[in-house]
């Protein structure tokens, strides 16, 4: 059965027994009600089928910021569980999952994600054996509301070698770490990152599988540059250096030269910076980098993670959301903390007055 995310070859090909299946918010009494409450301290199931298929397309929109539901983006987190387990393979704050990475709209276009500002779009194929089904939580204390349809197939058999879908999302407040200093390649007095142990985690997963790409977003309230952070894939428990390790965080996220001093944003089939902050590089920025033609392939393990600034010697509110497949995880996905530390900070949270910003970093 074909997964493939790239299917315009694959339109004229005849299959039997698969079945176009969907769930959606529509008014079942056929007015135009289109439309699920999700009520305050609450999970609602959007699905739930038995036996084989796959999920092929989610659209969702809700508000983003009405003065009723500030921050609704975070407000909202997305949970997809397959074959009947206890704890999901998908946990993400609404907006995050689609690459709104500061609780606002956006535009950008990639072959897996597409948001056409709150018109939010998924197509990662994500096949399952005996079942699936989605959740979304409203872990608040006002009601909030959704659109969606998801789109599925039905299958006749399993697919034994197709694994399954996971998305997780990560927080932290980053500061200045000490490294130790030493000459540099160039024989220049630098400070030297020699372990990766202070980078920002943007995945740790144990089991077999591949990742497949990430979102990540940072909100600074220093000025300069932040992207000279190497990124470091530890691929089954290898030291450092690892196997994968990249040369700056534009570039792994495949720009170049600051994105040409942050002149414009973009987006790309595969990578993008897509969200702008200011032109002394404070501010909300956010980019994204899939591997859809290089899946980084892991037989135990994947620690992914990005230098904050090079060695580790920026601050700021960062986050992200990885995404991968993998089989034989045995642990839960990190727990979404509450929405009050899910709030997205305000040009580096700056408080008036106290010289520092909610995160307790230094102006």
């Amino acid at each position: 059965m074909d997964i493939g995310m790239t299917s315009l070859g694959n339109l004229a090909r005849l299959r039997s027994n698969v079945k176009s299946r969907r769930w959606s918010s529509f008014d079942k009494t056929g007015g135009n009600a289109d439309l699920w409450f999700i009520p305050a301290g609450e999970t609602v199931v959007l699905g739930e089928t038995a036996g084989s298929g796959c999920i092929k397309h989610i659209w969702m929109t809700t508000f983003e910021d009405d003065p009723s539901l500030p921050f609704n983006l975070r407000r909202l987190i997305l949970s997809i569980y397959w074959d009947g387990e206890k704890t999901p393979s998908v946990s993400c704050p609404l907006g995050d999952f689609f690459g709104l990475g500061h609780a606002v709209g956006a535009y950008f276009n990639s072959l897996p994600l597409q948001t056409s500002y709150l018109g939010l779009n998924c197509w990662f194929p994500m096949p399952y054996s005996t079942g699936a089904k989605i959740t979304v939580t409203n872990d608040t204390d006002k009601t909030s509301l959704l659109y969606f349809y998801v789109d599925y197939q039905v299958w006749p058999d399993a697919q034994p070698d197709l694994a399954r879908f996971h998305a997780s999302w990560n927080r932290r407040l980053v500061v200045k770490k000490d490294e130790k200093m030493g000459l540099n390649a160039a024989g220049v007095t630098d400070r030297l990152n020699t372990t990766g142990k202070n980078n920002y985690i943007v995945l740790d997963a144990r089991g077999k599988g591949q990742y497949v790409g990430c979102c990540l977003h940072l909100d600074t309230n220093e000025p300069g540059w932040w992207g000279e952070g190497d990124d470091m894939f530890f691929i089954d428990g290898e030291p450092w250096p690892p196997s994968l390790h990249g040369t700056g965080t534009e570039d792994y996220f495949c720009g170049a030269w600051n994105y040409n001093g942050l002149r414009k944003t973009y987006s790309t089939p595969y990578y993008g910076y897509y969200f702008k902050g200011n032109s002394d590089y404070t501010g909300k920025h956010s980019q994204y980098r899939f591997h859809v033609e290089d899946p980084v392939f892991f037989e135990k393990s994947l620690l992914f993670s990005i230098e904050h600034g090079h060695a580790n010697d920026r601050q700021g509110d960062w986050t992200s959301t990885a995404y991968w497949y993998q089989v034989g995880r045995k642990e839960p996905l990190p727990q979404i903390p509450p929405f009050e530390e899910r709030l997205p900070y305000a040009f580096g949270g700056l408080e008036k007055g106290t010289g520092k910003d909610r995160g307790g970093l230094p102006i």
